[in-house]
Protein backbone atom coordinates (compact mmCIF):
# COMPACT_ATOMS: atom_id res chain seq x y z
CA UNK A 1 0.00 0.00 0.00
CA UNK A 2 1.42 3.38 -1.06
CA UNK A 3 1.48 5.99 1.70
CA UNK A 4 -0.35 9.25 1.15
CA UNK A 5 1.55 12.55 1.07
CA UNK A 6 0.30 13.69 4.47
CA UNK A 7 1.18 10.31 6.01
CA UNK A 8 4.76 10.50 4.73
CA UNK A 9 5.01 14.11 5.89
CA UNK A 10 3.81 13.14 9.35
CA UNK A 11 6.52 10.51 9.66
CA UNK A 12 9.15 13.09 8.64
CA UNK A 13 7.93 15.64 11.19
CA UNK A 14 7.61 13.08 13.98
CA UNK A 15 11.13 11.76 13.39
CA UNK A 16 12.64 15.27 13.18
CA UNK A 17 11.61 16.44 16.68
CA UNK A 18 12.55 19.99 15.60
CA UNK A 19 11.80 22.50 12.86
CA UNK A 20 12.18 21.29 9.27
CA UNK A 21 12.07 23.76 6.39
CA UNK A 22 9.47 23.44 3.67
CA UNK A 23 12.27 23.41 1.11
CA UNK A 24 13.97 20.46 2.81
CA UNK A 25 10.70 18.54 3.10
CA UNK A 26 9.90 19.25 -0.54
CA UNK A 27 13.32 18.05 -1.67
CA UNK A 28 13.19 14.85 0.42
CA UNK A 29 9.64 14.00 -0.62
CA UNK A 30 9.81 15.27 -4.20
CA UNK A 31 6.97 17.71 -3.61
CA UNK A 32 6.30 21.37 -4.18
CA UNK A 33 5.99 23.79 -1.26
CA UNK A 34 2.29 24.10 -2.10
CA UNK A 35 1.85 20.33 -1.75
CA UNK A 36 3.70 20.43 1.58
CA UNK A 37 1.45 23.25 2.80
CA UNK A 38 -1.71 21.34 1.81
CA UNK A 39 -0.44 18.23 3.62
CA UNK A 40 0.25 20.33 6.72
CA UNK A 41 -3.32 21.62 6.59
CA UNK A 42 -4.63 18.06 6.35
CA UNK A 43 -2.64 17.02 9.43
CA UNK A 44 -3.99 20.00 11.36
CA UNK A 45 -7.53 18.95 10.45
CA UNK A 46 -6.69 15.55 11.95
CA UNK A 47 -6.00 17.32 15.25
CA UNK A 48 -2.21 17.54 15.12
CA UNK A 49 -0.68 20.78 16.38
CA UNK A 50 2.10 22.01 14.09
CA UNK A 51 4.08 25.20 14.61
CA UNK A 52 5.13 27.17 11.55
CA UNK A 53 7.94 29.75 11.81
CA UNK A 54 9.24 31.82 8.91
CA UNK A 55 12.77 30.85 7.84
CA UNK A 56 12.68 27.80 10.17
CA UNK A 57 9.85 25.69 8.81
CA UNK A 58 7.48 23.29 10.56
CA UNK A 59 7.62 21.51 13.90
CA UNK A 60 5.19 18.92 15.27
CA UNK A 61 4.17 20.02 18.77
CA UNK A 62 1.63 17.37 19.65
CA UNK A 63 -0.52 14.63 18.18
CA UNK A 64 0.09 11.77 15.80
CA UNK A 65 -1.54 10.02 12.88
CA UNK A 66 -2.97 6.52 12.90
CA UNK A 67 -1.33 4.44 10.16
CA UNK A 68 -3.13 1.11 9.63
CA UNK A 69 -0.40 -0.25 7.36
CA UNK A 70 2.27 0.40 10.00
CA UNK A 71 0.24 -1.57 12.56
CA UNK A 72 -0.39 -4.46 10.16
CA UNK A 73 3.29 -4.60 9.23
CA UNK A 74 4.32 -4.90 12.88
CA UNK A 75 1.69 -7.27 14.29
CA UNK A 76 -0.14 -10.42 13.13
CA UNK A 77 -3.43 -8.67 12.32
CA UNK A 78 -5.18 -6.87 9.50
CA UNK A 79 -6.41 -3.36 10.32
CA UNK A 80 -9.70 -1.87 9.13
CA UNK A 81 -9.68 1.89 9.70
CA UNK A 82 -12.85 4.00 9.92
CA UNK A 83 -12.30 7.75 10.48
CA UNK A 84 -16.08 8.26 10.84
CA UNK A 85 -16.73 5.44 13.32
CA UNK A 86 -19.82 5.46 15.51
CA UNK A 87 -18.23 2.67 17.57
CA UNK A 88 -15.48 0.19 16.77
CA UNK A 89 -17.61 -2.55 18.38
CA UNK A 90 -20.31 -1.78 15.81
CA UNK A 91 -17.67 -1.65 13.06
CA UNK A 92 -16.55 -5.15 14.04
CA UNK A 93 -20.11 -6.49 13.99
CA UNK A 94 -20.71 -4.96 10.56
CA UNK A 95 -17.44 -6.42 9.35
CA UNK A 96 -18.51 -9.87 10.53
CA UNK A 97 -21.83 -9.55 8.68
CA UNK A 98 -19.96 -8.58 5.53
CA UNK A 99 -17.83 -11.71 5.79
CA UNK A 100 -14.55 -10.13 6.87
CA UNK A 101 -11.91 -12.53 8.11
CA UNK A 102 -11.30 -12.90 11.87
CA UNK A 103 -8.16 -11.43 13.42
CA UNK A 104 -9.17 -8.09 11.96
CA UNK A 105 -8.67 -5.01 14.12
CA UNK A 106 -11.27 -2.27 13.71
CA UNK A 107 -9.63 1.04 14.49
CA UNK A 108 -10.86 4.64 14.75
CA UNK A 109 -9.38 8.01 15.76
CA UNK A 110 -12.50 8.76 17.82
CA UNK A 111 -16.03 7.38 18.25
CA UNK A 112 -19.33 9.19 17.94
CA UNK A 113 -21.32 6.72 20.06
CA UNK A 114 -18.63 5.19 22.26
CA UNK A 115 -19.93 2.87 24.95
CA UNK A 116 -18.23 0.96 27.75
CA UNK A 117 -19.55 -1.70 30.07
CA UNK A 118 -23.29 -1.66 30.77
CA UNK A 119 -23.74 0.73 27.83
CA UNK A 120 -22.10 3.65 29.60
CA UNK A 121 -20.84 6.44 27.31
CA UNK A 122 -17.19 7.39 27.57
CA UNK A 123 -15.01 10.29 26.50
CA UNK A 124 -13.33 9.96 23.08
CA UNK A 125 -11.58 13.16 21.93
CA UNK A 126 -10.53 13.64 18.31
CA UNK A 127 -6.81 13.28 19.08
CA UNK A 128 -4.81 11.29 21.63
CA UNK A 129 -6.92 8.21 22.31
CA UNK A 130 -6.77 4.59 21.13
CA UNK A 131 -10.13 3.07 20.20
CA UNK A 132 -10.11 -0.39 18.67
CA UNK A 133 -11.96 -3.70 18.55
CA UNK A 134 -10.44 -7.05 17.62
CA UNK A 135 -12.60 -9.78 16.10
CA UNK A 136 -11.56 -13.36 16.86
CA UNK A 137 -13.36 -16.61 16.04
CA UNK A 138 -12.87 -19.24 18.75
CA UNK A 139 -15.70 -21.70 17.90
CA UNK A 140 -15.53 -23.16 21.40
CA UNK A 141 -17.97 -24.01 24.19
CA UNK A 142 -18.35 -21.10 26.61
CA UNK A 143 -16.55 -22.90 29.44
CA UNK A 144 -13.53 -23.52 27.18
CA UNK A 145 -13.11 -19.93 26.02
CA UNK A 146 -9.79 -18.23 26.74
CA UNK A 147 -10.12 -15.43 29.30
CA UNK A 148 -9.96 -12.78 26.57
CA UNK A 149 -10.44 -9.81 28.88
CA UNK A 150 -7.64 -11.02 31.15
CA UNK A 151 -5.32 -11.76 28.22
CA UNK A 152 -5.96 -8.36 26.64
CA UNK A 153 -5.46 -6.41 29.87
CA UNK A 154 -2.18 -8.26 30.48
CA UNK A 155 -1.07 -7.56 26.90
CA UNK A 156 -1.74 -3.83 27.37
CA UNK A 157 0.19 -3.85 30.64
CA UNK A 158 3.18 -5.59 29.07
CA UNK A 159 3.16 -3.45 25.92
CA UNK A 160 3.25 -0.25 27.97
CA UNK A 161 6.05 -1.62 30.13
CA UNK A 162 8.05 -2.76 27.10
CA UNK A 163 7.87 0.62 25.38
CA UNK A 164 8.05 2.99 28.36
CA UNK A 165 9.16 1.14 31.47
CA UNK A 166 5.96 2.38 33.14
CA UNK A 167 4.16 -0.20 35.28
CA UNK A 168 0.40 0.14 35.38
CA UNK A 169 -2.00 -1.81 37.60
CA UNK A 170 -4.97 -3.94 36.59
CA UNK A 171 -8.31 -3.48 38.35
CA UNK A 172 -10.57 -6.51 38.09
CA UNK A 173 -11.91 -7.26 35.72
CA UNK A 174 -11.25 -4.99 32.78
CA UNK A 175 -9.52 -1.69 33.68
CA UNK A 176 -5.93 -0.51 33.81
CA UNK A 177 -4.93 2.23 36.24
CA UNK A 178 -1.95 4.56 36.50
CA UNK A 179 -1.30 6.54 39.68
CA UNK A 180 -4.76 5.78 40.98
CA UNK A 181 -6.59 6.92 37.85
CA UNK A 182 -8.13 4.97 35.00
CA UNK A 183 -5.93 4.69 31.92
CA UNK A 184 -7.63 2.01 29.82
CA UNK A 185 -10.59 -0.34 29.67
CA UNK A 186 -11.45 -3.58 27.91
CA UNK A 187 -14.93 -4.60 26.77
CA UNK A 188 -15.44 -8.17 25.52
CA UNK A 189 -18.58 -9.36 23.74
CA UNK A 190 -19.27 -12.97 22.79
CA UNK A 191 -21.60 -14.20 20.04
CA UNK A 192 -22.87 -17.76 20.17
CA UNK A 193 -24.66 -20.11 17.76
CA UNK A 194 -28.08 -21.44 18.77
CA UNK A 195 -27.57 -24.48 16.53
CA UNK A 196 -24.19 -25.60 17.88
CA UNK A 197 -24.12 -23.96 21.30
CA UNK A 198 -20.59 -22.77 20.54
CA UNK A 199 -19.24 -19.27 20.97
CA UNK A 200 -18.49 -18.52 17.34
CA UNK A 201 -17.14 -14.97 17.56
CA UNK A 202 -15.68 -12.66 20.18
CA UNK A 203 -15.13 -8.91 19.88
CA UNK A 204 -12.53 -7.39 22.19
CA UNK A 205 -12.88 -3.64 22.52
CA UNK A 206 -10.14 -1.42 23.96
CA UNK A 207 -10.16 2.25 24.90
CA UNK A 208 -6.84 3.73 26.05
CA UNK A 209 -5.85 7.29 26.91
CA UNK A 210 -2.55 7.67 25.08
CA UNK A 211 -1.89 11.42 24.97
CA UNK A 212 -4.99 13.27 26.15
CA UNK A 213 -4.29 16.57 27.88
CA UNK A 214 -7.78 17.84 28.73
CA UNK A 215 -10.47 15.74 30.36
CA UNK A 216 -13.99 16.96 31.15
CA UNK A 217 -14.46 18.17 34.72
CA UNK A 218 -16.31 15.01 35.76
CA UNK A 219 -13.35 12.86 34.64
CA UNK A 220 -10.38 15.04 35.60
CA UNK A 221 -9.93 13.33 38.97
CA UNK A 222 -10.76 9.84 37.69
CA UNK A 223 -8.96 9.45 34.37
CA UNK A 224 -5.37 9.86 33.27
CA UNK A 225 -3.28 9.58 30.13
CA UNK A 226 -0.06 7.74 29.38
CA UNK A 227 1.55 10.92 28.03
CA UNK A 228 0.93 14.66 27.94
CA UNK A 229 2.27 16.73 25.05
CA UNK A 230 4.42 15.18 22.35
CA UNK A 231 5.20 11.49 22.75
CA UNK A 232 8.37 9.40 22.27
CA UNK A 233 6.52 7.02 19.94
CA UNK A 234 3.15 6.91 18.18
CA UNK A 235 -0.13 5.20 18.92
CA UNK A 236 0.69 2.89 16.01
CA UNK A 237 3.70 1.52 17.88
CA UNK A 238 1.72 0.80 21.05
CA UNK A 239 -1.22 -0.74 19.18
CA UNK A 240 1.10 -3.06 17.23
CA UNK A 241 2.94 -4.05 20.42
CA UNK A 242 -0.30 -4.85 22.29
CA UNK A 243 -1.52 -7.28 19.66
CA UNK A 244 1.92 -8.75 18.99
CA UNK A 245 2.07 -9.69 22.67
CA UNK A 246 -1.55 -10.91 22.64
CA UNK A 247 -0.90 -13.36 19.80
CA UNK A 248 2.69 -14.36 20.51
CA UNK A 249 2.69 -14.81 24.30
CA UNK A 250 1.32 -18.03 25.82
CA UNK A 251 -1.83 -17.75 27.91
CA UNK A 252 -0.23 -18.89 31.18
CA UNK A 253 2.34 -16.11 30.99
CA UNK A 254 -0.30 -13.45 30.33
CA UNK A 255 -2.49 -14.76 33.15
CA UNK A 256 0.49 -14.59 35.51
CA UNK A 257 1.18 -10.99 34.43
CA UNK A 258 -2.46 -10.15 35.17
CA UNK A 259 -2.30 -11.67 38.65
CA UNK A 260 1.07 -10.15 39.58
CA UNK A 261 -0.09 -6.66 38.68
CA UNK A 262 -3.54 -6.73 40.21
CA UNK A 263 -4.64 -3.52 41.89
CA UNK A 264 -7.01 -5.25 44.30
CA UNK A 265 -5.54 -8.57 45.46
CA UNK A 266 -5.06 -8.57 49.22
CA UNK A 267 -7.17 -5.45 49.65
CA UNK A 268 -10.64 -4.75 51.02
CA UNK A 269 -13.25 -4.18 48.32
CA UNK A 270 -16.96 -3.54 48.05
CA UNK A 271 -19.37 -4.84 45.41
CA UNK A 272 -23.08 -5.13 44.77
CA UNK A 273 -24.97 -8.36 44.22
CA UNK A 274 -28.75 -8.67 43.98
CA UNK A 275 -29.15 -5.06 45.21
CA UNK A 276 -27.06 -5.67 48.34
CA UNK A 277 -23.64 -4.14 49.02
CA UNK A 278 -20.96 -6.50 50.33
CA UNK A 279 -17.50 -5.93 51.76
CA UNK A 280 -14.65 -8.39 51.74
CA UNK A 281 -11.02 -9.08 51.00
CA UNK A 282 -9.90 -9.97 47.48
CA UNK A 283 -7.99 -13.21 47.96
CA UNK A 284 -7.21 -14.69 44.54
CA UNK A 285 -7.80 -14.68 40.81
CA UNK A 286 -8.53 -17.84 38.88
CA UNK A 287 -7.03 -18.53 35.46
CA UNK A 288 -10.38 -17.76 33.84
CA UNK A 289 -10.54 -14.36 35.50
CA UNK A 290 -12.86 -15.09 38.41
CA UNK A 291 -12.25 -13.25 41.69
CA UNK A 292 -12.29 -14.95 45.11
CA UNK A 293 -13.65 -12.72 47.90
CA UNK A 294 -13.66 -13.45 51.62
CA UNK A 295 -16.61 -11.56 53.07
CA UNK A 296 -16.48 -9.93 56.50
CA UNK A 297 -18.70 -12.80 57.66
CA UNK A 298 -15.92 -15.25 56.79
CA UNK A 299 -17.78 -16.73 53.82
CA UNK A 300 -15.78 -17.07 50.59
CA UNK A 301 -17.42 -16.51 47.21
CA UNK A 302 -16.28 -16.36 43.60
CA UNK A 303 -17.29 -13.39 41.48
CA UNK A 304 -17.49 -14.17 37.77
CA UNK A 305 -18.47 -10.70 36.58
CA UNK A 306 -19.50 -7.28 37.78
CA UNK A 307 -17.55 -4.45 39.37
CA UNK A 308 -15.68 -4.00 42.61
CA UNK A 309 -14.49 -0.82 44.30
CA UNK A 310 -11.49 -0.46 46.56
CA UNK A 311 -12.70 0.24 50.07
CA UNK A 312 -9.86 2.75 50.60
CA UNK A 313 -11.10 4.80 47.61
CA UNK A 314 -14.51 5.19 49.21
CA UNK A 315 -13.22 6.55 52.53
Amino acid sequence: MIMKTYETLFEKLFAAKDYVSGAQLGEELGLSRTSIWKAIQHLEKEGLIIDSVKNRGYKLLSGDLLLPQHISNNSPIFVSYNPQSQSTQLDAKEGMQEGNEPNTLYLAPTQIQAQGRFGRPFYTPKQGGIYMSLHVRPNLPFDELPAYTVLTAASIYQAIKNLTGIETQIKWVNDLYLNGKKLAGVLTEAISSIETGLVTDVIIGVGLNFAITDFPDDLANKATSLFSGQTPFTRNDLIAEIWRIFYQTDEDTLIQIYKENSLILGKMVTFEKKNFTYTGKALALSNDGHLLIELTSGEQIWLTSGEVSLKSWEE
